[in-house]
C-alpha cells in the first residue's frame, strides 16, 4: 500500500473495520462490515462514503461559461448560480472522456467534479482546449470529500449543522455551510439512488467529520460504507461507471443518456459525430438483464442471441435489495425487439456466457431500483 495514494481518511479505516484494497493507483476500503449489510443500510437507513479520491478542477475567468458550453455537451448557460449539472466531456468521436458534476458558484466560476481514475487526463484535456482568458486549476489535493447517502441522512446531518438542509433541492448546492466548526460546500447529490449530501472540506477537517456524523448517526443505524456497496447500489439504480457503461469508444447516446445530450447547441466537442450517430440510427444500445437460470453475470460477459454474439456485459452483480441477479449489458440493435418509441420489448430472452455455458436471461426495464 505504500506506493498507493490516500485520502486524508486512510489512517482511520482501520479503526472500523476497513479492508483496504487498490483502486486505480489509491487505497481505498472495499468494505467495513460487509457489502450486503453497508448496500442495505444504506437503502434502509444510511451510509457515509469516503470519496476524496475525486477529482475537482476549478474553470474560471470571464469567458467560462461561453468555454464549457463548447466542452460539454449538455447545456450550461442556464444553469442558476447554486445549481449542479451532470454533463459530458466527449472526444470528436463523440465518445466519452468524462462523465462529470458542473457546480456554478458564479457567471464566471464553476467547479468541475471528476471521476478519480481520470483527474490527470481531464485537467490535460481541459487546460488544452481552454482559451487563454479562462483559468484551470486541479484543487483535488485540496479538497476531501465525504457521502452521506440513504432516507435518514437529513435528520442526523441536521445534527451537526444549523443550516436548512430541507432548503436544498436535489441537484442544488451552498457554497459555505458551517458543518460542526468546519466551513464545508454541502450538495444534495448522490451516487446511490437515495436522498443524501456530499460534503466537500479541507483534508485536515475530514476525519473529524467522519467520526463526527457516524457518531450522530448511530442511532438511526448510519455505518461507514466501502467502495463494494458503492458499486453494487450505483448499478442497482442503473448510474453508469466511467470505464463500464462509458468510455472514450461509448457514446452518450449508445448509453441511453440522450437527455443530457443538447444536440440544438450551436457548438460542442463531438456534436457533429453525435448528430450523425442519432441521424443514422444508434448502433448499440444499454439495455437491463435478469437472470432467468442460475448465473451471475460479470462485466465483459458475451450476450447471444441466437447463437450470435450481440454485445458484452458492462457491469453484472447480485443485487442486496431488489435480490435478483442483474446486469447492465452494451448489444448490438440488430437481434433486440424493439418498440415504436426506441426502448427494447421487456422480456426478451437471450443468454449471458457464464463458463463457457450459455445461461438463460430476460430483458428488463431499467432502473432496476428506484426509490
Amino acid at each position: 500500500m505504500n506506493n498507493l495514494l490516500k485520502t486524508p481518511l486512510f489512517d482511520i479505516y482501520n479503526d472500523y473495520g476497513g479492508k483496504v484494497v487498490d483502486f486505480a493507483g489509491w487505497a481505498l476500503p472495499v468494505q467495513f462490515s460487509g457489502i450486503i449489510e453497508e448496500h442495505k443500510a444504506v437503502r434502509n437507513n444510511a451510509g457515509l462514503f469516503d470519496v476524496s479520491h475525486m477529482g475537482e478542477i476549478l474553470v474560471f475567468g470571464e469567458q467560462a461559461t461561453g468555454f464549457l458550453e463548447y466542452l460539454l455537451a449538455n447545456e450550461i448557460s442556464s444553469l442558476k448560480k447554486g445549481k449542479i449539472r451532470y454533463a459530458h466531456i466527449c472526444n470528436k468521436n463523440g465518445g466519452v472522456v468524462d462523465d462529470i458534476l458542473v457546480y456554478k458558484f458564479s457567471m464566471d466560476e464553476y467547479l468541475l467534479v471528476v471521476n478519480a481514475s481520470n483527474i490527470e487526463k481531464d485537467y490535460k484535456w481541459i487546460k488544452q482546449h481552454a482559451p487563454k482568458e479562462v483559468f484551470v486549476e486541479d484543487v483535488s489535493r485540496q479538497t476531501a470529500q465525504l457521502a452521506l447517502q440513504g432516507p435518514k441522512t437529513v435528520e442526523i446531518l441536521s445534527k451537526l449543522t444549523n443550516f436548512n438542509l430541507n432548503s436544498l433541492k436535489y441537484y442544488s448546492f451552498e457554497r459555505e455551510v458551517f458543518v460542526l466548526d468546519y466551513k464545508c460546500i454541502i450538495s444534495r447529490t448522490g451516487y446511490t439512488g437515495e436522498d443524501g449530501f456530499e460534503i466537500y472540506c479541507a483534508p485536515k477537517d475530514a476525519p473529524d467529520l467522519w467520526r463526527s456524523i457516524l457518531e450522530a448517526g448511530k442511532d438511526m443505524g448510519a455505518v461507514p460504507v466501502g467502495l463494494g456497496a458503492r458499486d453494487t447500489l450505483r448499478f442497482e439504480a442503473c448510474m453508469p461507471l466511467y470505464g463500464h457503461e462509458l468510455a472514450d469508444d461509448i457514446t452518450p447516446l449508445e448509453a441511453g443518456l440522450e437527455r443530457y445530450i443538447k444536440l440544438d447547441k450551436s457548438d460542442f466537442i463531438g456534436k457533429d459525430a453525435l448528430e450523425e450517430q442519432k441521424n443514422n440510427g444508434i448502433p448499440r444500445m444499454l439495455i437491463g438483464i435478469e437472470m432467468i437460470e442460475r448465473g451471475i453475470p460479470r462485466g465483459g460477459y458475451s450476450i447471444i442471441v441466437d447463437g450470435k454474439v450481440i454485445g458484452n456485459v458492462t457491469t453484472g452483480s447480485y443485487c442486496p435489495f431488489v435480490n435478483k441477479n442483474l446486469a447492465l449489458a452494451l448489444v448490438n440493435t440488430e437481434k433486440l425487439v424493439i418498440k415504436e418509441n426506441g426502448e427494447p420489448v421487456v422480456g426478451q430472452e437471450m443468454y449471458v456466457e457464464i463458463r463457457e455455458k450459455q445461461i438463460a436471461a430476460k430483458t428488463v426495464i431499467t432502473p432496476f431500483y428506484r426509490r
